[in-house]
């Protein structure tokens, strides 16, 4: 049995309804003298986009199996996961509660008011808050017994458990469907925060393109901190598909400081770069400084070969909208 037969066997919903464009950057690749190809999983089809989608297929068919009513998840304010999951929640009439962190501190009305969190309201998504999200699992269900919820379901934060992650072993299937056979990547860059999606895309790859690393650009965590996180993860699908070959974790860990959630200069001149090249929008939290790592590697040449680099754009442009920060300056 091939991978795309075992992921056949375990329960979905078909929330994306086609494959995301892969593309190429020709403006981007003729500004970096090397070819940049782009996964467009920030124009998923629903709540303006994203890769939660992919996670939440798996994750929201298996709520529905065991006849959920309420959906419960964590994040930041300004959590992409939270927004397509309250989305999710109200196309299937269920109702969505969610535990929300301030991980900067920010009293700035935009930042509290605007961008994911105004969309999250929109969907009608009740919102509590607490000072940090430290044991968010532990969390989520002290506020299910608080508030007595019945029938409550829990979406892990960015739906990255071993069944979501197979949205994005589903995506590295997707991916080999794609691309042309003269084509063949040197890396796939991807921004690595809760884990699930570097690890689905690493373990999908692994199993049908081997020669094709995956590397995570941190968002929050130091590699070490970072790597257990994933390799968990990796093994847990593992048990899911019955796959015993794992791939080693690639991580950069340079481009996410001062904080998780804080725009940095290089991510800050990577969203004005692809949006002034190519008029596309990366957000200030995740792809801009997943994005920041793969300039930086292919100027310092650290990236080995010349064959084109594929990055996966995994969304949060609704953010641009909530951070005073961003600025606008001609490249």
């Amino acid at each position: 049995m091939n991978i795309k037969e075992r992921l056949s066997s375990i329960a979905k919903i078909d929330l994306l309804h086609t494959a995301t464009p892969l593309m190429k950057l020709n403006n981007i690749s003729e500004y970096l003298s090397r070819d940049i190809y782009i996964k467009r999983d920030d124009i998923t089809p629903l709540a303006m986009g994203g890769n939660k989608l992919r996670k939440l297929e798996f994750i929201i068919a298996d709520a529905l199996q065991k006849k959920a009513r309420v959906l419960v998840t964590a994040g930041a304010i300004q959590s992409n996961h939270v927004r397509q999951t309250a989305a999710i929640a109200a196309m299937y009439g269920l109702e969505c509660v969610a535990l929300l962190e301030n991980p900067l501190q920010s009293g700035n009305s935009l930042y509290l008011n605007n961008g994911n969190k105004l969309l999250t309201d929109l969907f009608n998504t009740r919102c509590y808050f607490c000072a940090e999200l430290t044991d968010p699992n532990a969390q989520m269900q002290e506020l299910i017994e608080s508030l007595n919820l019945e029938n409550a379901y829990v979406v892990p934060v960015g739906g990255s458990n071993a069944l979501g992650s197979l949205g994005y072993v589903n995506c590295a299937v997707e991916i080999v469907q794609q691309k042309t056979n003269n084509v063949e990547f040197a890396a796939v860059i991807v921004a690595s925060g809760s884990a699930g999606t570097q690890a689905g895309l690493a373990m999908g790859l692994h199993t049908i393109l081997p020669q094709t690393p995956v590397i995570g650009v941190t968002v929050s965590r130091t590699i070490e901190q970072q790597q257990p996180k994933i390799e968990k993860l990796q093994n847990e699908i593992g048990e899911l598909l019955n796959l015993t070959d794992f791939p080693k974790v690639q991580l950069w860990d340079q481009y996410f400081l001062p904080a998780y959630g804080a725009p940095n200069n290089k991510g800050q001149q990577a969203i004005e770069l692809l949006a002034q090249k190519e008029g596309i929008l990366l957000d200030p939290v995740y792809t801009s400084k997943a994005m920041a790592g793969l300039i930086d590697n292919i100027l310092n040449e650290s990236i080995e070969g010349n064959q084109p680099i594929l990055f996966i754009h995994t969304g949060g442009s609704p953010a641009l909208f909530a951070y005073p920060e961003i600025h606008v300056a001609s490249i």
